[in-house]
């Protein structure tokens, strides 16, 4: 008897659930992307379990911080979102201000794009589904390593040839570095701590700002800003939206009201997500099964 109720218990019981889509397979830490003066660089993989079967979409991250702090996400947990959409993760380290100023950051932003590329097919990852994001000062990177052209003076030497990205995701990072002044007019103190000071700074903040990069086939370009930004002006934004409109560049600015420079509030977060995904959806670059889940 009590065997059968044991059976019986066993039949009464929920079917195991299923994986979360949000869970990567398989994660590796600390992989490096690139050796600098001897100090390697490194990034965080986190594969979805759809690239066991076939090569996915990626989405690369940069982190934001004034090009002068911060790391990569210590996890995946924050771009849960992007995960359950189908989407493998990287997050990327890049030297900061006190390790080398500009164009450093950018070169290693788009070194990163290049070993993501190269690397495609052993990760499974779809090297044409390529899209780089980032926050703040990394949305800026994300803008720089998807907008470059091909043929650039800024690449680094071994990095040269890295591929068109699919998309951008740019969150509330600034697009035109000489548009951005401190409160008495004069240059603002974080983009002169990483472009630096003397005769050619006023060049390099020119070459450092991706409105400059804008061309008729640059990738499309998701934009997210709060219009209460007290660090980076809504305006930057605006005039992105502006010049890729210019130029026929397929683009979208969600405005976020009321929201200030990121932390907004957990609803208008998600909301950010949804209209990131949609718009990655509506580039055909995520399945159409997540497109359809998220409509």
């Amino acid at each position: 008897m009590r065997a059968l109720f044991a059976l019986l218990l066993v039949a009464m019981a929920a079917p195991a659930a299923a994986a979360d889509p949000a869970e990567p397979v398989q994660i590796d830490r600390d992989v490096v992307y690139r050796t600098v003066a001897g100090t390697p660089l490194h990034l965080d993989i986190y594969r979805h379990a759809d690239t066991v079967a076939a090569p996915g979409p990626v989405l690369i991250h940069f982190h934001g911080g004034g090009w002068s702090r911060g790391a990569r996400p210590a996890d995946w947990t924050g771009f849960r979102p992007y995960l359950a959409a189908g989407l493998s993760l990287v997050t990327v380290q890049y030297r900061l201000a006190d390790e080398a100023r500009a164009p450093a950051a950018v070169q290693d932003a788009r070194c990163a794009l290049h070993w993501v590329s190269a690397n495609a097919a052993r990760l499974g990852f779809d090297p044409d589904r390529i899209i780089v994001t980032g926050t703040s000062a990394g949305g800026h990177l994300a803008l720089m390593a998807g907008l470059l052209p091909a043929a650039n003076d800024i690449d680094s030497a071994e990095c040269r040839g890295a591929p068109a990205a699919a998309a951008i995701l740019d969150f509330y990072g600034p697009a035109d570095l000489a548009g951005i002044a401190s409160p008495s007019g004069a240059r603002h103190p974080t983009v002169a701590n990483w472009v630096g000071e003397g005769a050619q700074a006023a060049a390099t903040e020119r070459a450092m700002s991706p409105v400059v990069w804008i061309a008729r086939d640059s990738p499309p370009v998701f934009i997210a800003h709060g219009d209460a930004d007290p660090v980076v002006p809504i305006a930057q934004s605006i005039e992105l939206k502006r010049r890729l409109d210019a130029l026929a560049v397929p683009s979208e600015l969600f405005v976020v009201r009321g929201g200030g420079h990121g932390k907004f509030a957990p609803e208008r977060r998600a909301e950010v997500s949804r209209q990131a995904i949609a718009f990655l959806c509506g580039r055909a670059l995520l399945a159409v099964a997540a497109c359809e889940t998220k409509n």
